[in-house]
């Protein structure tokens, strides 16, 4: 054994990953503050209720979003976590005259109870029971609903509007958004500096996506499109920002049109020399003030003005409309070519994901060293972000951000399903508990994301039981192979068949999609009951079944899967996808039951740990780490 793991550490390190000086600051793109209160919804409920009758309003529509409608916004943009106290990274507030309630969805049940002040606010469902369908049920007829239109996209409006309809109520567009008023300690608007993406990750020239989308705006008849979804930007500029946190985006909107005439409203105070030079190339620069003037021109003309109903503003569509344009409605022609990642971003993706290997195999090892009742979750979530960044300078490619706020729960922790740790909940962690850590991050040439549940200690029968079900799951959906033209929703079922057989399930969807050094949650590409978007080769997907026992325990097992063409199944005679995975990092095998694992899921798990030994082991930096890394995949025996 000693004899292997000196030839392991003598592999020849490939060229790209030779090492550099080591990290030695202790900046952290993580904080652990406590960034809102339960205490305040009271007093700023009452605040807000006193504005409604100047305003004309019975009750207002609060969402999470901001005006480019994304999943993370900027603290200045953060009015339902100011309102409310709840902070998750999708909701949204009814506040009436005398009732108030706060709408999430299964990832936040447990989280929302703990933040919001719950004498003031009443949880809802927001899958079920979404603000259109809560107020058809619980609206009374005459009721003026105020929404801030830059907050809610199109086809949201048009449900609101429909609900309003049918209980003889009224939608009430407001100039301003009244929160703003009394918020008055809000922050500034991000000036995050904006760089270029080099063709080496991006894969392409921006002139030439340009091109494609403009044919493609062309061929659906219209003048101009909008786009407001700064991943689309991004991605169609070769650009990359720092406006909101863990996300390299820039906050801009761009109007694209066929003859090439191209406009990006942006804050040129985030742009140096260079960077305002390069993208003179492909447009016109101006202020983000400027773009109302300019839709309202574009109406005034009479343009064809091409929008996403479900991603753009309904404020947007109405300076069009009001001034005598017309829409058409189309999907946002940049975002399933972003999701179809081409070869330099597969290869950006899998170097990402092989350096990240490397840094979890370093922090895991970590963690089994230390003493059972130690180390508490705050501590793990600093040492994991530092075992990052030391492995990105040493491989040359440095840490530019973590992809999200690191998920750190033990114990109870670990069953809110998107936990973030803080200095009052922050928790030490017990034997004989269950770990679930969920991280990611951002290096320039992919984005990762990886969960790993990990045993303190020895754990219970039940625990072990339940990881082995939730690992079933996982390997289930990375056998599989099918059809073209098959969606997230068709596959779904098969992560969660064997909980279901135990009579168990969970509360999230099983894949979310990821971007190339984007948003760790991309769309349209999801495996969900609501994944209506056909699999496509290249696009990057999660694979993360789970379960939680609230009040005890959270298990959550994620690999991030790439959707390719299948091999060629013998006697079959039709073409199949299925999919690579991208994560490399051992799974705990201390909490695997055998006896519950067929045939081919043991030996996908033990060819999946043969697999990260070989191609992780050159790129580690201690004698100890490649200890822990050949027991941590060594084989495992079928009952």
């Amino acid at each position: 054994m000693l004899h292997m793991r000196n030839n392991l550490l003598q592999r020849k390190i490939p060229d790209q990953y030779i090492a550099v000086t080591a990290h030695k600051g202790s900046f952290m793109f993580q904080t652990f503050d406590v960034t809102a209160s339960p205490d305040t919804g009271r007093a700023r409920v009452q605040q807000l209720r006193s504005s409604f009758e100047t305003l004309g309003i019975d009750c207002l529509l609060v969402p999470r979003s901001d005006r480019f409608q994304g999943e993370y916004v900027p603290e200045s943009e953060a009015r339902l976590a100011w309102l409310t106290g709840f902070t998750g990274s999708a909701g949204a507030a009814v506040i009436m005259q005398d009732t108030a309630h706060v709408f999430v969805d299964g990832r936040y049940t447990t989280q929302v109870r703990q933040q919001i002040d719950l004498e003031v606010f009443t949880p809802q469902d927001l899958v079920t029971n979404p603000p259109a369908k809560w107020l058809l049920e619980n609206a009374r007829t005459g009721l003026r609903i105020g929404i801030d239109p830059w907050l809610h996209t199109l086809a949201d409006v048009r449900r609101l509007e429909k609900t309003a309809e049918q209980i003889g109520a009224k939608i009430i567009k407001l100039n301003a958004n009244p929160i703003d008023a009394i918020w008055t300690d809000r922050p500034a608007e991000p000036l995050g500096p904006v760089s270029i993406q080099p063709l080496q990750f991006a894969g392409r020239l921006s002139r030439d996506k340009l091109a494609d989308i403009q044919d493609m705006i062309g061929k659906a008849g219209a003048g101009a499109c909008v786009i407001s979804d700064p991943s689309s930007i991004a991605w169609l500029f070769n650009i990359r920002g720092s406006d909101v946190a863990h996300t390299p985006l820039a906050l801009a909107f761009a109007i694209i049109t066929p003859t090439g005439i191209n406009a990006l409203f942006i804050d040129r105070r985030k742009l140096d020399r260079e960077t305002a030079a390069y993208l003179t190339q492909m447009a016109g620069l101006f202020e983000p003030a400027e773009l109302e003037a300019r839709l309202a021109d574009m109406g005034e003309k009479g343009t064809a003005v091409m929008v996403d109903p479900d991603l753009v503003a309904s404020r947007i569509a109405d300076l069009v409309t009001a001034n005598g344009g017309r829409l058409i409605e189309k999907a946002d022609p940049a975002r399933l070519p972003r999701a179809q990642k081409n070869a330099a971003e597969l290869a950006g993706s899998r170097a990402a994901h092989l350096r990240d290997g490397a840094a979890m195999v370093a922090f895991l090892a970590w963690f089994d060293a230390q003493s059972a009742g130690t180390i508490d979750e705050i501590t793990a979530v600093r040492t994991l972000e530092k075992c990052r960044r030391v492995t990105g300078e040493r491989l040359q490619m440095p840490l530019r951000e973590i992809s999200f706020d690191t998920i750190s729960g033990s114990g109870p922790n670990g069953a809110i399903i998107h936990y973030r740790v803080t200095t009052q909940t922050n928790r030490t962690m017990k034997p004989g508990e269950l770990y679930l850590v969920d991280s990611g991050a951002q290096f320039q040439d992919g984005t990762t994301d990886i969960t790993r549940t990990i045993a303190i200690g020895d754990v219970g029968e039940t625990e072990k039981r339940f990881f082995t079900l939730v690992l079933k799951g996982m390997i289930a959906l990375s056998l599989m192979r099918f059809p073209e033209a098959t969606r997230g929703m068709d596959i779904d079922a098969i992560a969660r068949a064997a909980l279901w057989k135990a009579g168990a399930d969970y509360g999230h969807g099983t894949g979310h999609g990821v971007g190339s050094y984007l948003s760790v949650h991309e769309g349209p590409q999801n495996i969900s009951r609501r994944g209506v978007q056909e699999l496509k080769p290249g696009m990057i997907l999660s694979n993360e079944p789970g379960y939680y026992r609230e009040g005890a325990f959270g298990i959550r097992i994620e690999n991030l899967i790439i959707v390719e063409e299948a091999g060629e199944i013998e006697g079959g005679d039709k073409p199949m996808l299925g999919f690579e995975t991208l994560t490399l990092c051992p799974i705990d095998r201390r909490l695997v039951v055998p006896a519950l694992l067929g045939g081919d899921e043991l030996d996908w798990l033990n060819a999946y740990h043969a697999r990260v030994l070989e191609a992780v082991s050159p790129l580690l930096e201690t004698q100890e780490q490649m200890d822990w890394l050949i027991k941590a995949t060594a084989p495992i025996e079928a009952a």
